[in-house]
């Protein structure tokens, strides 16, 4: 059925003479359509006739019974008379915009004409406007194109319904477009595909097509066709399509407007620039430079960027130079493919390249190089700020995306993957914005930021939630003074490490998950100085974070652990500041600083790790204040090998080990820690460590407050040593140290007991209220006291062995307990003060007809008393516990006649006071 004939059954004007003609006043007239007329294609909401459109039904529901012919006058044909070039009294052409709701109701004029001739044409105009089946309507005009089919629209409000079917218009929609779902063009360099179920749109195809209709096509063999019903523009080319474009802009005329009832505004054309499809196919060999505001989207079915592809051996692929403010290209695939025996250099053309002064909008688009020079993307120069979002750079044999010389842009959603070498290489202080983007898997380093290092803190960027992973070297490499900003990233699985900042580099780091790194999560070179704030640093193959060849850098509030190496290694005269960081349950140590490592450590939270917590060593001098280290499974801080550098106010405690170690020449300055908890003691000091302890509180440790052994010489001054569960201070095989003016006090053991050649020196100590002696020295120690102060212990305030022969002088020895004299003057074995916990100094001897071997200790009451008679002997004053008492011998004791006191007070806490005061009384 043509067009032809529908109008002419309804708006066709008569030849015969005029007949007089009554209208019928309850049929609305329609307007008299011309061309160049009303807009037809208008948003849902609205109509070319002034009237509302209907919300859309299914156009089998609209039908409607034709009004009886014998209730009124027959159907109008006042569309056609009042455009009739017949009727006088109206112009041969109505003014555009008038519409029938604009038309009043009124009589026309009688007219004479045929009567057979008139009955016929009203009885056909009748029964195809009122009483032809929906079915039928909607059959002929899924034979119209868009133009007529808006025309027919404006018949009445029935054919408007039924020409405004969803399906009728998908159908077109789709022949010219080819698009699975509608596209709409909300914004200037904005195209979004909305399902027809998720659109809130009467009919979204039909709105689809509005705003798309000014478009120019590029589509082979479609440029000498013409259609009847449509207005579109088609080119075989891509360049003739920007060619035609660049006219029409010139003569300020609308590109593919639609002439008639369904043309599209100049205006909304000409405030978007001109909009070019190209249909699927691959165009070889066009040289497209865009230098305005151009759009130049794909058009097919399926996967359209896979199916529109535009490739170049030579030049860049797509260039968009001065002038492209508001230019866009979406939806294609741009490949670069250089023949390799070609002797052009191509080492500065691109897959797409965007230049000075420009701002094009890159969406939805695959973009592929072969070039093994040189990058797939290039956004270079001041005023370069492009929109790049939602591509694919993969699989690139060069850098994927390269930013540079002071260009800026946002980069958005991309996947970047795959690429022979940097996935994005940020320099010459540009400053992108870079958001959610996939960059892994690539052959090099996944992001790349280098400055020059012209100029200090110049800034290479902004990183926002991008994943970042599986890439061969670093995740994100920062170099030369660049500082980029980079939070909520999550840069993990690196095939080395997460983060690299070397030569100068800065950064800050914000809020990262780094985690599952071959190698260090963050390394800090060469007088780098990043800032590593809050960032999630876990379960690294390696180390947490390196700093090493004078790396500097702040490290603050980050959860660091679960890593294999140190969750912080500093070396080689690094100095950076750590604070407020939680360092835990790592598989090796928590802080490592070696090799004359530097830096401030303060207040963080060491613990749970499987070494110690913090190693200091080979002539590292770090400063460690006001940190929590604690629960350790070895040593709390552990210096070694000429670790020095100071400790302070730091609370250490719960290790299995020593909380604090220092051994081979270490001299570290340790003040105002509190020390408890240890397992194996407070601090040990041996194999010649050295140190100064000073202003501690040492307590509660499961063995001796402070060991000192194998020719160690710390000094210790003005510390707090009490509450041990075994003694004070402990000095072994050839230790020696100064201690001065200490507080030792409550301790289960002797407060010092110096033995097997040590000499240490005692100044203006205070040694008091122990479980046992004050002072014990023996196996031929000896040692320095000065004007101590020795009281209140339970065994006794000096207790020397045989042949110690110390120098003393000004010491005040009083109000001590003396339990083991009143024992022996009580005729009590030694056992029963001691248990096999203690080691009260009195007379040893041996039984030779009980054979005791020089491992067992017979005490002078049980000589007398349960081995009366025996042959005994007399073998030196020192520490023992009675083995009689014990039951270690074969006699049976005769003196032990009720229990002794608890033995496992050893791997208990230290008893409250009120226990004491009782034990002691």
């Amino acid at each position: 059925m043509r067009l032809s004939l529908l109008f002419f059954l309804f708006i066709a004007e008569p030849c015969e003479p005029s007949c007089p003609i009554q209208p019928n006043q309850n049929i609305p007239a329609p307007s008299a359509v011309a061309p160049g007329g009303p807009q037809a294609l208008a948003p849902p909401g609205s109509s070319s006739n002034g009237g509302a459109v209907p919300a859309h039904h299914s156009p089998y529901d609209l039908r409607r019974k034709s009004p009886s012919h014998h209730d009124g006058p027959g159907p109008s044909t006042s569309a056609a008379t009042a455009g009739s070039p017949t009727s006088p009294a109206t112009p041969t052409a109505p003014a555009q915009g008038y519409t029938s709701a604009m038309l009043p109701a009124r009589k026309r004029p009688r007219r004479t004409c045929s009567a057979s001739y008139e009955n016929c044409t009203n009885t056909a105009a009748h029964y195809l406007q009122y009483e032809l089946p929906d079915e039928v309507l909607l059959t002929i005009f899924n034979y119209l194109l868009e133009q007529d089919l808006c025309r027919v629209s404006q018949v009445c409000k029935r054919f408007q319904a039924i020409a405004n079917d969803t399906e009728i218009w998908k159908r077109l929609y789709q022949s010219v477009y080819e698009y699975d779902l509608p596209l709409f063009n909300p914004a200037p360099c904005r195209f979004e595909f909305i399902s027809p179920e998720e659109s809130d749109l009467a009919n979204p195809w039909k709105e689809s097509f509005r705003q798309l209709y000014r478009g120019i096509h590029v589509r082979l063999g479609y440029q000498d066709i013409t259609f009847k019903g449509r207005n579109l523009v088609y080119f075989n080319t891509v360049q003739g399509a920007l060619d035609y474009a660049d006219e029409r802009s010139g003569s300020n005329s609308t590109t593919g407007s639609v002439s008639g009832s369904c043309s599209n505004h100049s205006t909304e054309g000409s405030s978007q620039g001109a909009l070019i499809f190209l249909h699927a196919g691959t165009y070889r060999a066009e040289f497209l430079v865009i230098d305005s505001d151009i759009a130049l989207i794909g058009a097919a079915p399926g996967n359209v960027a896979e199916s529109v592809i535009l490739e170049r051996e030579s030049e860049s692929t797509v260039m968009f130079v001065e002038g492209a403010k508001n230019a866009y290209a979406g939806h294609l695939t741009l490949k670069f493919s250089p023949d390799v025996t070609s002797t052009v250099p191509h080492h500065k053309h691109y897959c797409l390249e965007v230049g000075e002064n420009c701002s094009p909008t890159i969406d939805h688009c695959i973009i592929r190089s072969t070039s093994v020079v040189g990058a797939a993307v290039c956004v270079s120069g001041v005023g370069a700020n492009p929109v790049i979002r939602h591509c694919d750079i993969s699989d690139c044999e060069n850098v994927g995306l390269y930013v540079t010389d002071y260009a800026q842009g946002t980069y958005e959603d991309n996947e970047i993957s795959r690429n022979a070498l940097a996935g994005i290489w940020v320099k010459n202080y540009a400053n992108p914005i870079m958001r959610r983007n996939h960059i892994h898997h690539g052959r090099d380093v996944g992001i790349f930021t280098f400055d020059n290092g012209l100029l200090q803190k110049s800034y290479v960027g902004y990183f926002e939630a991008n994943d970042i992973h599986n890439n061969r070297i670093a995740g994100f490499e920062v170099k030369a003074g660049a500082n980029p900003t980079v939070v909520h990233c999550e840069i993990h699985h690196g095939q080395t490490g997460g983060i690299y900042v070397h030569e100068n580099g800065l950064g800050q780091f914000i809020d990262n998950k780094i985690h599952s790194n071959n190698f260090a999560g963050v390394w800090i070179t060469s007088n780098s100085n990043p800032t590593i704030r809050r960032n999630e640093i876990y379960n690294g193959h390696q180390g947490g974070v390196y700093i090493f060849g004078e790396g500097r850098g702040l490290i603050e509030h980050n959860n660091i652990y679960g890593n294999a190496l140190a969750g912080i290694q500093i070396r080689t005269n690094s100095d950076p500041i750590v604070r407020h960081n939680k360092i835990h349950h790592g598989q090796h140590g928590g802080i490592y600083v070696h090799e004359k490592g530097q830096g401030l450590i303060e207040e963080n939270e060491v613990y749970a790790n499987t070494l110690a917590g913090v190693w200091i060593t080979t002539g590292s001098t770090p400063v460690l204040r006001r940190n929590r280290i604690h629960s350790g499974k070895q040593v709390g801080v552990y210096f070694y090998d000429n670790g020095h550098g100071k400790l302070e106010d730091n609370d250490i405690f719960n290790h299995l080990y020593s909380g604090v170690q220092i051994r081979t020449g270490s001299n570290p300055v340790i003040r105002g820690n509190k020390i408890w908890g240890g397992q194996n003691g407070g601090v040990l000091v041996y194999n010649g460590g050295l140190g100064l302890l000073e202003q501690n509180e040492i307590f509660d440790n499961a063995m001796a407050g402070v060991w000192i052994k194998t020719d160690s010489n710390p000094t210790l001054k003005r510390n707090k040593i009490f509450d041990g569960r075994d003694g004070g201070i402990c000095i072994f095989n050839g230790g020696k140290g100064i201690l001065e003016e200490n507080d030792i006090f409550r301790n289960a053991q002797a407060g010092v007991l110096i033995s097997t050649q040590s000499h240490p020196i005692l100044r203006r100590n205070r040694i008091f209220d122990g479980l046992a002696a004050g002072v014990e020295i023996t196996n031929n120690a000896t040692a320095t006291l000065e004007f101590n102060q020795i009281f209140n212990n339970r065994f006794g305030g000096l207790c020397l062995a045989s042949g110690v022969q110390p120098i003393v002088r000004g010491n005040k020895i009083f109000n001590n307990q003396d339990a083991v004299e009143k024992a022996v003057a009580n005729g009590q074995c030694l056992y029963k003060i001691s248990s096999y916990t203690s080691f009260p100094m009195h007379d040893f001897y041996r039984c030779q007809t009980c054979n005791t071997t020089d491992r067992n200790a017979i005490c002078v009451n049980c000589i007398k008393t349960c081995h009366a008679g025996h042959d005994v002997e007399f073998i030196r004053h020192d520490r023992f516990f009675c083995d009689c008492g014990a039951g270690t011998l074969t006699n049976q004791c005769q003196l032990q006649g009720e229990p002794t006191q608890d033995t496992d007070t050893l791997y208990d806490s230290a008893a409250p006071m009120e226990s004491h005061t009782l034990m002691v009384n």
